[in-house]
């Protein structure tokens, strides 16, 4: 197999030794179980997707969003477990991703849960900007577009293509989402940011800048983002969260997971 000798210099420089085991384990079929609680036909997953869709705390009552929505099973996840009083937004800007979701929530769901989602294809970034919509949601899982190093190194097309410029401009983007679910989120209310992406950039990035703005040290903040450790023992400890990296893991992953509380 080819290789890109910028991606290769670029992941060698944050993982050092580690970085051949951790390659081969990329390259290696991605594993999966069969999930199917609370739905009428299961669906195939990684035990770390599972996971990061789990560590969403659900409110008793009112209204989850699911910004990043598609392909659909961290939605399944969440779903499944939803209190008759809650209600799902899932979200998904890309129409053919979006169609994906649909069939797949279709598929899943029984009537009465399908009910309970409605799915949209704004740009959840630019929700940020609209200060009618700040507060507006008592939970968020933000599973941000990401570099997706497994699917890069399985595509030939796509390692080709890879420049150190793609993961700084995920950073950008990610971080975009990342403080725009913060404004749309309720105060008391749970944020779980989530990549499958090894990028540290993409992953405690994001997590520490949200921290450093929007942080109880931050001065006159009324509402402020508040650490908040995922629940799973699985996988490494980072520095605002876990990873679960598919070399230590039994292939599970990658998966980056962190959640905040909002206050105020």
């Amino acid at each position: 197999m080819k290789q890109n000798t910028a991606f290769e210099a670029w992941y060698h420089a944050v993982y050092g030794g580690r970085w051949a085991l951790l390659r081969e384990s990329l390259l290696a079929p991605a594993g999966g179980i069969l999930y199917d609680e609370g739905l009428v036909k299961p669906y195939r997953m990684d035990p770390a997707s599972i996971l990061a869709a789990r560590s969403l705390r659900l409110p008793a009552e009112g209204e989850i969003l699911d910004a990043c929505a598609a392909p659909g099973g961290k939605t399944l996840v969440i779903t499944g477990r939803m209190g008759m009083g809650v209600r799902l937004l899932a979200n998904e800007i890309s129409g053919p991703r979006r169609r994906r979701l649909l069939a797949v929530l279709d598929e899943h769901l029984d009537a009465e849960k399908r009910a309970r989602v409605r799915v949209s294809g704004f740009d959840a970034a630019a929700a940020g900007a609209r200060r009618g919509e700040w507060g507006r949601f008592d939970a968020i899982l933000l599973d941000a577009p990401c570099s997706s190093e497994r699917h890069v190194l399985a595509d030939p097309g796509a390692l080709a293509q890879w420049r150190p410029a793609r993961p700084r401009f995920l950073a950008k983007r990610q971080w975009s989402l990342l403080s725009a679910a913060f404004l749309l989120l309720k105060p008391g209310g749970s944020l779980v940011y989530a990549t499958c992406s090894i990028n540290p950039d993409e992953n405690d990035g994001a997590a520490g800048r949200l921290l450093e703005k929007y942080g109880e040290a931050a001065p006159g903040r009324t509402e402020t983002a508040l650490p908040d450790p995922p629940d799973f023992t699985e996988g490494e400890a980072a520095q605002f969260g876990r990873i679960i990296l598919p070399d230590v893991a039994g292939g599970r992953g990658p998966m980056y997971v962190a959640r905040f509380r909002k206050s105020g």
